[in-house]
């Protein structure tokens, strides 16, 4: 059965999924329905940082236009432009063992696309998600539900993946900002 972490909850992940050799990333999001007149875009991305929690380089920022580290350990499996649906949104599949060793912290993101000019933000969106599956077993190992009202923000810091003593451990974070995907990239780069 699947671990529910609490926003700052970190738990180590060979803990939880002994062994865990990919991970899949799904990240869902419903939208309100309101009416900006704009259809909305949101986008999945990873960060992977080093110690020094910044890019590694402009490579192993992975987005919808660079959907796979030079590595091939972190991929973002496609943009889906409209959210329609349940379950997953996004998927980033992460093959732990592939990821470089310089590598100390893959932070998990979700944006608006062109959130100021669609009149746009994280209020206006329900029911935002991440979980993790192990690819090998297909069971859900943890899952994140955001329970906060982000009425200002347009971008959001939703787990983060991080070596502690050797081991993968993951962070819910929760974190919003605003200024969309160029603060998140202000911040680590």
């Amino acid at each position: 059965m699947a671990i529910s972490l609490q926003k700052g909850q970190k738990v180590s992940l060979e803990k939880v999924a002994p062994g865990l050799k990919a991970a899949f990333i799904g990240l869902g999001w419903d939208v309100n329905l309101t009416d900006t007149g704009e259809d909305f875009d949101l986008d999945a991305s990873a960060f992977m940082l080093n110690s020094s929690e910044k890019l590694l380089s402009e490579e192993h920022f992975i987005f919808y236009n660079n959907l796979t580290d030079p590595q091939e350990s972190v991929k973002l499996m496609g943009d889906n432009r409209t959210g329609e649906g349940s379950g997953d949104d996004e998927v980033i599949i992460i093959e732990l063992r592939k990821v470089p060793e310089e590598v100390m912290r893959i932070v998990i993101t979700i944006t608006i696309h062109e959130a100021d000019k669609r009149k746009q933000n994280f209020g206006q969106v329900t029911n935002a998600f991440v979980r993790i599956v192990d690819v090998e077993t297909k069971e859900e190992v943890l899952r994140y539900d955001l329970g906060e009202d982000y009425s200002i923000e347009t971008a959001l810091i939703m787990a983060e993946l991080y070596r502690k003593d050797g081991q993968w451990r993951i962070n819910a974070v929760g974190e919003g900002y605003q200024g969309g995907l160029q603060a998140l990239l202000d911040r680590y780069q």
